[in-house]
């Protein structure tokens, strides 16, 4: 259910995003997304990771943008929201880059990354 959740709502954010700042869209994807991260990881280490004393500049600014959104200023909402979502995640941006990195290693991508690589089109 929360993996579906964060999916639904990630898929909602994007779509408001498309949609120019559409509030009513990216209103429910935080809300989704913030659910299905409580459904997968629990209420008590949902709050203990959002409220750490070293992220609550980073909670502020995402949970703050989230408010703002919900307050249909979409752009500014999304704006911090993107802030703090970085600074709430940077710690994990090495794990995720690392994981791109080793999908070179898997045999059928990595044939197909050559192909791509390869081509000499001049378009």
């Amino acid at each position: 259910i929360g993996v579906g959740l964060v999916g639904f709502g990630l898929f909602f954010i994007l779509f408001g995003m498309l949609l120019y700042f559409d509030s009513v869209l990216l209103a429910f994807g935080n809300i989704l997304f913030l659910s299905g991260l409580v459904f997968i990881i629990g209420f008590r280490r949902t709050f203990t990771f959002f409220f750490q004393r070293p992220k609550m500049k980073g909670t502020s600014f995402f949970l703050g943008g989230v408010l703002i959104v919900l307050m249909r200023w979409p752009l500014l909402g999304m704006l911090l929201e993107a802030y703090g979502f970085i600074t709430l995640f940077r710690s994990f941006f090495p794990v995720v880059f690392g994981f791109f990195g080793s999908l070179v290693n898997i045999p059928l991508l990595s044939k197909l990354l050559q192909k791509v690589g390869d081509s000499s089109s001049m378009v």
